[in-house]
């Protein structure tokens, strides 16, 4: 987990805020995810966070919250779950507070100016704890939903607790191809359980052939005779082998070649915003200043320090992001080309039956396909 500097700035004039405006994020991005979009939510972020700054030091904790939801909807990162669980504490709403809190100092970093809000986090989480339960959910099978009071909470295996209001609970845990699991706990307020589902995998269900159903042969009416009726006889045609398409492989080819240049393009920016960053901050420290707590001749600079120290961290993140989905697409390119190919398989025996009514004539075909 890194900072950037100009989190660190906010944090250091701050006390109990931080702002976010590019910290790596604590999960990983979704499915589909670019570089270009992973960039254009952190900045989104930022600025809600910066928005929810103001509206938490004018005490409009309410309308700071809101704005803290959908920062963390956009970029679930240490900062925002601190802020919002330092929200969420001053609401009195003391499950919220314990969830973002415990992600917070799960994921804290590792630096020395956000070292001194820790405390603040610990206590306030302590605090929230005492008022609400804890339950701790271990599931039998890797990905599951897990649900509490049929409300998914995350998939398995969960990184923490779920915290809960004291009661009863149900907690349920549901996966493709595997039965539904579920349990239901008493939890005091204060307290903590454990619970553990397994997962059965679900029977299968083959499917059956209906006697009777099957397609009559077109074309065949009253008094026409069809090809075949009577016969009875079991056809075992042969499928011939299937012909590999090389489109795939050029797409995920090009694909991943765009990923690649993107990569370098970003590792280029981010090498250039890090020597921005090192020659700014040596003119700082030359000129007799520091961005601790800047004297009022060195704000404009040290502002200009940190934004750079955000470009840099923001061009570094997408860069790696760029380089793993270039690896994954070509992985994909060279196993689609290498795969054999299907071979012939002879298809079950295909069944012929006359199917004579009083005003058509016809065949039925039975078989499994």
């Amino acid at each position: 987990m890194k900072m950037t500097s100009r989190s660190l700035a906010v944090l250091l004039t701050v006390a109990t805020l931080i702002a976010d405006p590019d910290i790596a994020a604590a999960q990983p991005a979704a499915p589909g995810t670019t570089p270009a979009s992973a960039a254009d939510a952190a900045k989104r972020a930022e600025a809600l966070v910066d928005k929810a700054k103001s509206l938490y030091l004018a005490g409009k904790y309410q309308e700071a919250e809101e704005a803290l939801l959908v920062a963390w909807e956009l970029n679930p990162t240490f900062d925002v779950a601190y802020n919002l669980g330092n929200t969420e504490y001053k609401l009195q709403k003391h499950r919220e507070a314990a969830q973002y809190l415990s992600f917070a100092l799960r994921h804290w970093p590792l630096l020395k100016g956000v070292a001194k809000l820790k405390p603040n986090a610990e206590k306030w989480l302590a605090e929230s704890r005492a008022q609400v339960g804890a339950v701790a959910v271990t599931v039998g099978a890797a990905g599951a939903e897990v649900l509490v009071d049929g409300k998914a909470v995350g998939r398995s295996p969960l990184e923490g607790e779920v915290f809960v209001e004291a009661g009863e609970h149900r907690v349920e845990a549901r996966l493709s191809g595997y039965a539904p699991a579920s349990e239901t706990v008493q939890v005091a307020k204060g307290g903590a359980v454990e619970v553990t589902l397994a997962m059965a995998l679900a029977p299968s269900e083959a499917p059956v052939a209906r006697a009777g159903e099957g397609a009559s042969a077109p074309g065949a009416g009253a008094g026409a005779p069809a090809a075949g009726l009577g016969t009875g006889a079991p056809v075992e045609p042969v499928q011939p082998p299937q012909e590999r398409s090389w489109v795939p492989v050029i797409a995920l080819g090009a694909a991943s070649a765009v990923g690649l240049g993107v990569g370098i393009g970003m590792t280029v920016a981010s090498n250039n915003a890090s020597s921005d960053v090192d020659m700014q901050g040596r003119a700082i420290i030359d000129a007799g200043g520091q961005c601790r707590e800047p004297p009022s001749a060195f704000v404009d600079r040290c502002s200009k320090l940190y934004d750079a120290g955000s470009r840099e961290e923001t061009f570094g993140n997408a860069a790696r992001i760029a380089f793993a989905a270039s690896g994954v697409l070509a992985v994909a390119a060279v196993t689609y080309a290498l795969w054999p190919r299907a071979e012939a398989r002879v298809v079950a025996p295909v069944r012929v039956l006359p199917d004579v009514g009083a005003h058509s004539a016809g065949v039925t075909l039975l078989g499994v396909w």
